[in-house]
Parts: C-alpha cells; sequence; structure tokens
C-alpha cells in the first residue's frame, strides 16, 4: 500500500511542477489518469483490509438528504427544527457521533434527513471517522453542504467528497465505451474536442487497461470527464448550499459571501431562530425533483386529493413499487391520462415513464 502511496505522491508533485500548455497535455492527460488508477487501486485494497464499524441507516421515505458540514455549523438544530427526530445539540464541536435521521413531511412527500458528524479536512483518508462518514453520504439522493457565516470555506467539504468520488452537480459525461477482441482502440468524436485527441484519449485508456475498444464522446469533455466515465465508480449527486446563523451578520456581510461563492446558490438560514426554513424546503423539494401522480382505480374516479409523490423519471414499475411489492408481480397493465399519454387512457407496460400530473389506473391479476 504504502507504494503505491508514494507513487501517488510523485505523480502529484509532478503535476504540481508541470505547466498546462499543448506541449505537456498528453503527459498531463496521462498522469492524471495513472493517478486515478493508483487512487482506485488504493481503495481496493484499503477494502480488503481491516474491516472498520460503519455506521447502520435504514432508508426510509420517498428520498434520503445527507448533512454534511464542519462539526458545529448547526445541523443537529436544523435536523430538530425541520423533522420529528431528536439530535443532541451543544455548543462544541463534534457532539454528533453517530447518525441521527429524521423525515421531513412537506407537499405530501416524507423526506428522511440525515444529521451526520462533521466532516473534517481529510475525511476521506480516514481522519474524524471520515470514511464511514461519507459512505452513508453515498447513499443519499440530494446533499446538503451547510456551512456558518463564519466558516464559508465550502470547497473543503467539496474536495473531500470528490476524493471519494462523489461528483456534485454534475450528470455522467455522454460517453459510450464498447469493448472488443481485436483492432486497438477506435475513437469517434461526435462533437468538437476543446482538449482532447484521438491519442490522447487512446493513451489515458491505455492506463486504465483498455487495449480493443470502440469509444464514442458525444459532447466536448475535459480529461478529468474522461477519467471519471473510464473508473466507472464515480457518483454523481444534485447538492444545495445551506449557510446557517445568518441572524448574526448583516445584508452587505451576506452578499460578500455569496460573492465569493458565485458558483453556488445559498439558501440563507437561521435555524435556531427558525429563520430561512421555509424557503430551504421548497428548495429541497424541488431539488429533490419530485412530481405528483393520481391514482384512479378501474371503474371509479380518480382521486385528485391525494397525490402519490415519486421521484420525476419513475416508470409505471416503480410506481407498482411504491403501492404494494405484490403489484408488480401481478402486473398486467396500466392505464394513462396525461401529458406522458400520446391519448387519453392509452395502455402501457411496467417500462412507461410517467410525468407530473398523470392520472394513472393500474390492473393487475385477481
Amino acid at each position: 500500500m504504502a507504494n503505491i502511496e508514494e507513487q501517488i505522491k510523485e505523480i502529484e508533485d509532478e503535476l504540481g511542477r508541470t505547466m498546462y500548455n499543448k506541449n505537456t497535455q498528453h503527459h498531463i492527460g496521462k498522469l492524471k489518469a495513472k493517478m486515478a488508477r493508483l487512487k482506485d487501486d488504493l481503495e481496493v485494497r484499503r477494502s480488503k483490509g481491516p474491516k472498520y464499524v460503519g455506521y447502520s441507516v435504514r432508508k426510509s421515505g420517498h428520498a434520503t438528504v445527507a448533512l454534511v458540514g464542519f462539526p458545529s455549523t448547526g445541523k443537529s438544530t436544523l435536523l430538530n427544527k425541520i423533522t420529528n427526530a431528536q439530535s443532541e445539540v451543544a455548543a462544541y464541536k463534534f457532539t454528533t457521533l453517530t447518525v441521527v435521521p429524521g423525515v421531513m413531511e412537506y407537499r405530501g412527500a416524507k423526506i428522511q434527513i440525515l444529521d451526520l458528524p462533521g466532516l473534517i479536512k481529510d475525511a476521506s483518508k480516514g481522519k474524524g471517522r471520515g470514511r464511514e462518514v461519507l459512505s452513508v453520504v453515498r447513499s443519499a439522493d440530494l446533499i446538503i453542504l451547510m456551512i456558518d457565516v463564519f466558516e464559508t470555506n465550502i470547497q473543503v467539504l467539496v474536495d473531500e467528497l470528490k476524493t471519494a468520488n462523489l461528483r456534485l452537480n454534475q450528470r455522467p459525461p455522454d460517453i459510450v465505451i464498447s469493448k472488443k477482441t481485436r483492432g486497438g482502440i477506435t475513437v469517434n468524436f461526435t462533437s468538437k474536442q476543446s482538449t482532447l485527441d484521438e491519442d490522447l484519449v487512446r493513451e489515458m485508456m491505455n492506463e486504465y487497461g483498455y487495449v480493443n475498444a470502440d469509444i464514442v464522446i458525444r459532447e466536448n469533455i475535459v480529461e478529468d470527464q474522461l477519467i471519471d466515465y473510464i473508473s466507472g465508480n464515480r457518483l454523481f449527486l444534485p447538492a444545495i448550499a445551506v449557510i446557517n446563523k445568518t441572524d448574526l451578520v448583516n445584508d452587505a456581510y451576506l452578499k460578500q459571501v455569496q460573492k465569493r461563492m458565485k458558483n453556488w446558490k445559498l439558501v440563507p438560514i437561521a435555524a435556531e431562530k427558525g429563520k430561512g426554513l421555509a424557503e430551504l424546503k421548497e428548495e429541497l423539494y424541488g431539488a429533490l425533483r419530485f412530481i405528483n401522480i393520481y391514482m384512479k382505480p378501474q371503474g371509479k374516479d380518480a382521486d385528485m386529493v391525494e397525490p402519490l409523490v415519486i421521484k420525476d423519471g419513475s416508470d409505471i414499475g416503480m410506481i407498482c413499487d411504491s403501492i404494494h411489492r405484490d403489484f408488480k408481480k401481478n402486473f398486467r397493465y396500466a392505464q394513462i391520462w396525461g401529458k406522458s399519454a400520446r391519448f387519453p387512457g392509452q395502455i402501457v407496460g411496467l417500462d412507461h415513464k410517467v410525468s407530473d400530473q398523470d392520472v394513472v389506473t393500474i390492473i393487475v391479476k385477481r
């Protein structure tokens, strides 16, 4: 393990010394790919070593949100204010030593919020039980990055999550790789590239052990995006930034913080005073991309009062799973009225994707 860590350190040092330009582009791309592969290998070795005691959290509700922040930013106070949980609160660091779940009910959705121990620098390397915390974060549907007005370096949190292979507010690049038995690596671009060329793509794929494959890159990407795709172990999650204790500063100060953090839309709150919580709930609901579906029992009127809350992009099979475990097993067909239907009452199967405000009838075997 130490040998791999030494190799990673050598590559990091060389990257730090090398200026990025057209002449060094290929060299840097290969170094980045090699370093990413070595880090992946290191994680595999660590996973085979002594097992740590992780946090066990049973998921519930329509979605799970992880509260990620430095110690003492007010995560526990926020959890207690917006959910049915009771997390220990105190004005000193590391109060929360385990994961405390709570459920927030909003607009028909039940959203599980997880209060996690505070993250610190090098958490991704295991410091402060960071690995255990990050393993829970990976199971979430959304991340709240929580800072307070006097400790606004959100990049430390982002970097720790990135090192743990979490990509925030990004999507996987539009790439397709097909392995083959001979013929080397064939590269096809369907979009003009600003940094990549065929030789560099081949070299980076070689670093990951690809010898024969067809790769199609359908958008303009950079080396890091190609590495993320080739690695295959990156997790892409939405995140919102929440700044707490805003009652302690004036508007001018907040504007300066927002200016410094221009890549993030900040949701200002004062959890202890209950300020900004209604706006936060709405932001959470929107970021989780919920939609409402109305169920219509066969031969009866649709229930337009109590909608079924599901995630955008759900299909009929997912609706069956959310209603009863036997629905999918006994499924015959469904009927759809609404935006996802080509005509009213269209008969569809399990893979039909529904839209917001659709009316659905599910027919099962008797």
